[in-house]
């Protein structure tokens, strides 16, 4: 049955999943706040910046105000980096009029409060303009949904309907989604993967091989298990999609921007630099403070966090993190 839903957040993500869901017949209102990417979007159906190869379904219709793009749909997909999750997610439930279903695919831990991304949705979205928070993670790199690859990811809720609605909402013959329950699991696994992908790309600018970059994910893996069943999560959740699924594609890409990142630290540049040549949001970076933060609260430990933390707060030396984190004590493989 076709829906409307609101994509708010033009970035090659958002613009990528709105392509899935005006392919799938879908109206689709795409929301962003700059005046000249959304006309670019309306008169050219192309997003030059985030996807430069892509044109657009002209179906796809821009929007900068929010209340147009949001009114009477039936779904909203929130794709704003984490840092805006809460401030748009304040702006859309001044406007919002009726009772959709709330999905977002954003990556990422807010700072200060360590809140998920849906902890901060349900704080700022009253009950009467949200049907549930629906969250859509695993490993996709826009530039290949872009252009059909096969992609499989996860629509996680703690109610089968609403995830079972959003599993039909976006699924077709090269977009295929599953249904999880453990949305704790879900979106920790897809924060702090970021973090992980920081420290393989290092690696690689460090020259080091394929035996590293199996290590790090490995025990890397091992540490966002730790931190996500403190939190309450299924360990089971942390070897599907939004797991080690999405921790393979986010470290052995080029088109990951915290891989990317990552790399240009083992280099030899500055955190500064690299962020600046990047131009786009490397969650990774702030989701590494926000992630060290709450594994000192909870007592966690997660040295290979703690050693990213010490390069990118610390102004720690790359390939000296890198050794002493290799000759600390010896300890035991299996965590639970």
């Amino acid at each position: 049955m076709k829906q409307k839903v609101a994509v708010l957040g033009p970035g090659s993500w958002g613009t990528a999943l709105a392509q899935v869901l005006a392919e799938n017949g879908h109206e689709v209102r795409l929301w962003g706040n700059n005046v000249a990417q959304i006309n670019e979007i309306n008169t050219y159906h192309t997003n030059r910046h985030y996807l430069p190869d892509l044109k657009i379904p002209a179906t796809i219709k821009g929007e900068t105000e929010l209340k147009a793009a949001v009114k009477d749909v039936d779904a909203v997909l929130f794709v704003v980096p984490t840092k805006a999750i809460r401030s748009v997610a304040q702006e859309f439930s001044r406007v919002a009029e009726n009772q959709p279903v709330i999905i977002h695919a954003s990556k990422g831990l807010e700072q200060g409060s360590h809140k998920r991304i849906s902890e901060v949705l349900t704080e700022e979205i009253a009950e009467e303009h949200r049907k549930g928070v629906v969250v859509l993670s695993g490993p996709s790199h826009a530039e290949e949904v872009a252009v059909h690859d096969i992609t499989t990811i996860t629509a996680a809720c703690g109610d089968k309907k609403l995830a079972e609605y959003v599993q039909k909402l976006f699924m077709n013959d090269y977009f295929r989604i599953y249904t999880n329950p453990d949305v704790i699991g879900v979106e920790t696994g897809a924060a702090l993967k970021n973090i992980i992908a920081l420290g393989a790309g290092a690696l690689h600018g460090l020259s080091y091989g394929d035996d590293a970059k199996a290590a790090i994910m490995t025990r890397g893996l091992a540490e966002i298990s730790r931190l996500g069943v403190a939190m309450g999560a299924n360990p089971l959740t942390f070897i599907g999609l939004s797991g080690v699924g999405d921790l393979i594609v986010t470290c052995t890409s080029v088109h990951s921007r915290n891989w990317r990142a990552g790399n240009l630290l083992g280099k030899g540049h500055k955190l500064d630099e690299v962020l600046e040549n990047m131009g786009m949001i490397v969650e990774g970076v702030s989701t590494t403070k926000a992630a060290k933060e709450l594994a000192d609260r909870l007592d966690v430990s997660m040295p290979i966090t703690e050693t990213i933390y010490d390069v990118l707060y610390n102004d720690k030396d790359v390939r000296e993190a890198c050794r002493e984190l290799m000759t600390r004590e010896g300890t035991f493989e299996n965590e639970f």
